[in-house]
């Protein structure tokens, strides 16, 4: 096995960056990162062009404004889920397996514990409901060579997620709240990334079974519970964050309060469950992480230190 041509679809994000970043360790891998501007995915002749060309598909294109999409549902339907059924129709055409991310927020958030696989949907915004449509279609359209992988709370050094918007709110501000009544696992874009892969190559030789896999951390805190074990980690204060309740900030789209995933499915590839969130958090910021090279992410830290 080797020298497969990998499309990674909305490579300008967190996530797609990850995933490059680790295809790029391996020296035989081909691999092709298209942006929006190279690739639309709304656009399906396009879409069918480029996926002819390649060996299998990891699709981390989506709309991910969560408050935007309540305004704005059609739109967000329109790349969540009619652009990734296009984006499944091409691959059942070119016989190349999709491997599409998704999300928590296709849950109510009701449960008292983790979410199998195959728990019942219900969820309670227009962004869940929108990506929600997209794993129905690869599910309706690649039975046995459509994965779609769930995710949560994902973080990194690069891009918009939680991490750099506590780091910069912080280098403003002496105190920050942050929600502590929303339960869910704060999972390393870098461990998705890593387990995306693996999951492709399992796929490329038929040995990994096609359906929804859970791509989370271990363990369960919330929001404020992250960002405290955050700082620690960073060598900020904790104290500097203040828990404070969902109501006290409400948000136009209704998040899901209890968003913890299982990860029983792994099994089925020879996989183990992604780490701990918390050794997670330790691999992703390592001691001193402001030392070293000078980065935007090592100014942003210093910054918020005050």
């Amino acid at each position: 096995m080797g020298g497969e041509h990998w499309l990674v679809t909305g490579a300008a994000g967190m996530l797609a960056r990850e995933v490059l970043a680790v295809l790029a360790e391996d020296p035989t891998a081909r691999v092709t990162g298209a942006t929006r501007a190279v690739l639309d995915i709304t656009d399906s002749r396009a879409v069918r062009s480029r996926v002819a060309e390649h060996d299998i598909v990891v699709n981390t294109a989506a709309w991910t404004a969560v408050d935007l999409a309540e305004t704005h549902e059609a739109e967000a339907l329109a790349v969540n889920g009619a652009a990734v059924g296009d984006l499944a129709a091409a691959c059942a055409a070119a016989a190349v397996p999709l491997i599409h991310v998704s999300t928590d927020h296709v849950f109510a958030g009701r449960s008292a514990f983790p979410y199998p696989e195959y728990a019942a949907t219900g969820p309670l915004n227009a962004y869940g409901r929108s990506k929600l449509a997209g794993e129905r279609a690869v599910a309706r359209v690649l039975p046995d060579t459509g994965y779609v992988v769930r995710t949560c709370w994902l973080y990194g050094r690069h891009g918009t997620n939680f991490v750099r918007k506590i780091l910069h709110r912080l280098a403003a501000e002496e105190t920050v709240h942050v929600v502590d009544d929303q339960y869910g696992q704060p999972t390393s874009a870098r461990a998705l990334a890593v387990r995306l892969v693996e999951l492709g190559r399992r796929a490329l030789c038929r040995r990994a079974a096609a359906g929804i896999y859970h791509g989370s951390a271990a363990g369960q805190t919330t929001w404020f519970g992250f960002a405290r074990a955050l700082l620690a980690r960073l060598g900020i204060d904790p104290a500097r964050v203040r828990p404070c309740a969902t109501a006290d900030f409400p948000t136009p789209a209704v998040r899901p309060p209890y968003a913890v995933l299982g990860q029983d499915r792994w099994a089925l590839t020879g996989l183990a469950p992604l780490a701990h969130w918390q050794d997670m958090l330790r691999d992703t910021l390592p001691p001193g992480p402001d030392e070293g090279p000078e980065t935007a992410f090592t100014r942003l830290v210093r910054s918020a230190r005050r």
